[in-house]
């Protein structure tokens, strides 16, 4: 369930929500590099990953209070739940997209951000992170489904942000093009990727957060473009 330190007192207990792709990796493997305990949900359980279904509300806020149990606090979350669909106009957007889009990007940090509020409350140096896009703010018409959710992901976590003022802990965004890893690169040698971010700078940026006093993160966009 868990990497990384496990009875260092400096090692923080983070939580990556969608821990078991290409981006999870690098991230639980940055954080439990520098010692973190790290504990993986995803879809499916493979090594370092507990199955979680974030789209249940109850199933994650059994997930957080078993956390909390075992590890006595929880110092950041990681939402890094995604997916994208897109059209190749506006007129041919099918709301089926939206739908799914909506669960898988918006419906999964409402869960895990609830069920994890208290914790991040009550810790002494917590960071929440999710993982945005361009498009948020820059949609174009076929990706107006994606642009949208994107966009309630943002809203949602200065919310959250909102909500942790005055305390220890910080939620912040992570802005991108599109992420790439070392696989995409290997089945397309001769694509250049131009303006993407690779899943080991998306890493470093994650465990950067924890680098800045909490006041100075809490409702930071972090643009990872440029």
């Amino acid at each position: 369930m868990s990497q990384g330190d496990q009875g260092g007192p400096a090692s923080r207990v983070v939580v990556v929500a969608g821990a078991g792709g290409p981006t999870g990796r690098a991230v639980t493997a940055r954080l439990a590099a520098r010692g973190d305990t790290v504990i993986g949900l995803g879809r499916r359980a493979s090594d370092g990953v507990t199955a979680v279904d974030l789209t249940d509300g109850e199933a994650v806020r059994e997930a957080a209070s078993r956390i909390g149990a075992e590890h006595g606090r929880v110092d950041g979350v990681v939402h890094l739940v995604g997916g994208w669909r897109g059209s190749k106009t506006f007129a041919d957007t099918d709301l089926v997209d939206w739908d799914a889009l909506h669960e898988a990007i918006v419906r999964t940090l409402q869960n895990v951000s609830l069920a994890f509020e208290p914790l991040l409350r009550d810790s002494d140096d917590g960071r929440f992170a999710i993982v945005s896009a361009k498009a948020a703010r820059e949609p174009t018409q076929g990706n107006a489904a994606y642009a949208a959710a994107k966009a309630a992901a943002e809203a949602w976590t200065l919310a959250l942000a909102d909500a942790l003022r005055g305390t220890r802990s910080a939620a912040a965004i992570l802005v991108i093009k599109a992420l790439v890893n070392d696989d995409m690169r290997a089945a397309s040698p001769d694509r250049r990727f131009p303006g993407f971010t690779d899943v080991d700078d998306l890493a470093a940026a994650v465990a950067g957060l924890w680098d800045r006093p909490a006041a100075e993160v809490n409702g930071l966009r972090v643009d990872l473009t440029t």
